[in-house]
């Protein structure tokens, strides 16, 4: 699919609805997308055709949605060029998936008095699991600082790295300042001295390429829902070693070779960390996604929206006073986050909303991040694929009625 900004948004019937009686401008990208029609027709065949449960059936049905499910597991390998399908364990989202490796990689690999390296632009997803296993297995947490960008610093990164620690989880993205953090480099020092990483992909995959064995990071997670998938589906990719080194997340059918009242055998990968009947039919529209963002093509996608962070950008600095910009790293993707004045966050949100522009106001789920910059909140604009120029204008025109009334 060549990149057409007219045909790309007809595939999104939600971008043509009016709210307020005002044409909807959808700038909350990075709390979820909205579906293509291909994505949407995915969901519905799925519930009319196959829906029949997978892995335990010798009827047509099963044996169908087992073959879409399957195939969907190994479409998301090559999405993300994992060495093997089984390395792919499908969760309900990257929440899950980061606090599957914090309870299972807890569980086997960290002992008292170690420590869990995170840093200070973290999602609370990637800050509660390990506080929760801190406190369980009476491990240290320490937090790599931010410079005034936004961007980490490779110093006082490599300098937390000691003996004791067992794991790196930090963001590929930042949800509130759109740094992209040189995982690469990160990976490579925590490997040097010996240390796991675990990346947070969740604001990463709809917006850059991912490449795990160029990457060599050991676990990466994302959620669909933010990559123009249905909610309630997600992927951990981890390296084959350490899932088969990881006990189960959960137990219960399907991740059982054997049960008996005396001893359970528990399932190969991927299997072990799918307790439950899986959710079949999100994972092939995920699939679907996924195939409609490689379909668009990486060049142009990054491209299209380099160009509106830019323009946005720009606009808010040169027409807007008393504006505060937080996260101006060098290597930033489509997350602008901003204050006017002394204005709540809140009061600007409601008024944008009323005028037809659907963005996110307040911690954005990273309080601590929050808490160190002194702010309350930020008004965050984030975009998407999907998204013009044409609406930047109009966001900018609200943006500065909405002021103009403070």
């Amino acid at each position: 699919m060549a990149f057409d900004i007219d045909k790309i948004r007809t595939e999104f019937p939600l971008l043509s609805r009016r709210v307020y009686d005002k044409r909807l401008v959808y700038l909350d990208n990075a709390a979820t997308t909205q579906k293509p029609e291909s994505v949407l027709k995915k969901i519905d065949e799925g519930y009319r055709y196959r829906n029949a449960n997978i892995h335990r059936g010798v009827h047509l049905l099963s044996q169908e949605a087992t073959e879409a499910h399957e195939t969907a597991r190994k479409q998301v390998a090559t999405f993300l060029n994992a060495r093997s399908a089984d390395e792919i364990v499908f969760t309900r989202g990257t929440t899950e998936a980061i606090n599957l490796v914090a309870y299972s990689f807890g569980e086997r690999f960290c002992s008292e008095g170690d420590e869990i390296v995170l840093s200070q632009m973290e999602h609370h997803s990637n800050i509660v699991p390990w506080q929760m296993l801190a406190e369980r297995k009476n491990l240290r947490l320490r937090v790599v600082p931010i410079n005034e960008r936004g961007e980490l610093s490779p110093e006082s990164y490599r300098e937390m790295l000691t003996e004791r620690t067992r794991l790196v989880a930090v963001a590929h993205v930042s949800n509130v300042l759109g740094t992209i953090n040189p995982i690469k480099e990160i990976v490579e020092i925590a490997h040097e001295a010996g240390v796991r990483v675990l990346i947070d992909g969740a604001q990463a995959v709809a917006h850059l390429p991912v490449d795990v064995q160029a990457l060599d990071t050991d676990f990466y997670a994302f959620s669909g829902h933010k990559i123009y998938a249905p909610t309630g589906i997600g992927v951990l990719y981890g390296k084959r070693e350490l899932l088969e080194a990881m006990p189960p997340y959960q137990g219960g059918g399907e991740m059982i070779k054997k049960v008996t009242f005396e001893k359970t055998t528990y399932n190969g990968l991927p299997y072990k960390f799918e307790a439950g009947t899986p959710d079949f039919i999100s994972s092939t529209a995920l699939a679907e996604a996924l195939r409609f963002v490689q379909d668009i093509g990486w060049e142009s996608l990054i491209a299209h929206e380099d160009d509106l962070l830019a323009y946005a950008t720009k606009r808010l600095q040169t027409e807007m006073e008393d504006v505060r910009i937080f996260g101006t790293a060098a290597h930033k993707s489509g997350v602008l986050s901003f204050l006017v004045r002394d204005i709540h966050p809140y009061d600007l949100g409601i008024m944008l909303d009323k005028l037809g522009i659907a963005l996110r106001t307040g911690h954005h789920c990273a309080e601590p991040l929050i808490d160190s910059l002194g702010i309350p909140g930020t008004i965050r604009a984030s975009f998407a694929l999907y998204n013009t120029r044409e609406e930047v204008d109009i966001f900018i025109e609200a943006l500065k009625r909405a002021v103009a009334l403070f």
